[in-house]
């Protein structure tokens, strides 16, 4: 009994001091996650490189899809496509909406078709450089769901990923950094005047604490979205017996859709490990990227894994815009210092090479042979 009583003593205590002191500590600790996550939302913008680079992978996705699909566009996009039915009816998400219908009202007409590829192509190329980049990117939003919610058969679910992240790009200060409205917001930081003055110069219009605000939650939801990708595309995949035997990736690299390289593809699949290893091993990666990105010894070989997967997937299956807009969302993640490390080394490289001394013009074979006389007369004493 005595031992009994001397366990009960001090849990009583330890009890007692919890239920006094324990509500305290516990409000106590959330007010600091309070404080931590307002701060972190209104503080400052984060992945401001991350953003600028995102940016001008998805320009630079958009524009290889179009440059790529300019010579067939009619066919793709425009009255060529008229078997397939796709200009009796708007289709899709955004069909009945007169804002996204532009493309489809004109697509019987070649030249329109044409003039609106060229309009693309040249806001997509404005987008990649950051030209006047908040202006241009809801513009060329609208464009360009309204081209790739045309066709039946011309689309993937790259092109799904893009529109929903050019769309929560447009809450973000994406050409804040690497673009020419950097430079001339430089210049004109504390100008004034209008609004749409203000949006031409590309200066702040509306409170700072506002746009941290908004881009902080773009970034939260950018990184949602891919979370959400690449878990709910894991756990799909877990489920099929190819994928749990390790044989999956063998089927769609032999395909005539998927398979732009048959003897690359044929070489890859000739190892059976190496089959397993893509199969197994993509399953792993995407159910582990979200919480991989939590420390920075699993963040950074993740993030190389994953885009080495994407790389992978662009070359292997010829789909580079999907493969590309991923990677571009995926930048967000790795911080604005190594961003910031990997300009200043480019910039000190070609610094180095600019300043290197020029190669010693070469001496002519006359002068040479003169050389080599001089130096036998002197070795034998003439």
């Amino acid at each position: 009994m005595a031992g009994k009583s001397n366990l009960v003593a001090p849990l009583t205590r330890i009890w007692s001091a919890f239920w006094k002191e324990g509500p305290a500590h516990l409000a106590q600790a959330g007010r600091g996650v309070v404080a931590t996550i307002d701060g972190w939302l209104l503080d400052s913008k984060h992945a401001m490189y991350g953003i600028a680079v995102a940016r001008m992978i998805f320009a630079a996705a958009a524009l290889g899809l179009l440059l790529t699909n300019f010579n067939t566009r009619h066919y793709t996009y425009g009255s060529g496509a008229a078997w397939s039915g796709q200009l009796e009816e708007a289709n899709g998400s955004f069909a009945g909406n007169p804002l996204f219908e532009v493309f489809f009202s004109i697509a019987r007409n070649d030249a329109a078709v044409t003039v609106y590829f060229l309009m693309l192509i040249v806001l997509a190329a404005a987008l990649l450089v950051g030209y006047r980049a908040r202006l241009i990117l809801p513009v060329f939003l609208v464009l360009w769901i309204g081209l790739i919610e045309t066709p039946y058969f011309g689309g993937d679910q790259g092109d799904n990923a893009l529109r929903i992240a050019l769309f929560l790009m447009l809450f973000t200060d994406h050409s804040a950094r690497w673009s020419f409205d950097a430079r001339r917001r430089g210049r004109s930081a504390n100008s004034t005047g209008t609004i749409p003055a203000k949006l031409w110069r590309g200066t702040r219009i509306l409170p700072t604490g506002l746009t941290n605000l908004w881009h902080n939650l773009a970034l939260v939801a950018l990184a949602c979205q891919v979370f959400m990708i690449y878990v709910s595309g894991a756990l799909f995949k877990a489920g099929g017996e190819p994928w749990q035997n390790g044989t999956a990736i063998y089927g769609p690299l032999h395909t005539m859709r998927f398979g732009p390289w048959p003897e690359l593809s044929e070489l890859i699949t000739t190892f059976g490990w190496v089959v397993a290893l893509g199969s197994i091993g993509s399953v792993m990666l995407q159910v582990c990227f979200p919480g991989a990105l939590l420390f920075r010894w699993t963040r950074i070989p993740v993030l190389f894994a994953m885009i080495s997967f994407h790389a992978g997937i662009a070359l292997l299956m010829g789909l580079p815009w999907f493969s590309l807009a991923m990677v571009g969302i995926d930048a967000i993640f790795i911080r604005d210092i190594t961003w910031e490390r990997m300009a200043n080394w480019f910039k000190r490289s070609a610094r180095a090479n600019e300043e290197a001394p020029p190669a010693p013009a070469p001496v002519p074979d006359e002068l040479v042979d003169t050389g080599e006389r001089e130096t036998e007369r002197v070795s034998v004493g003439v």
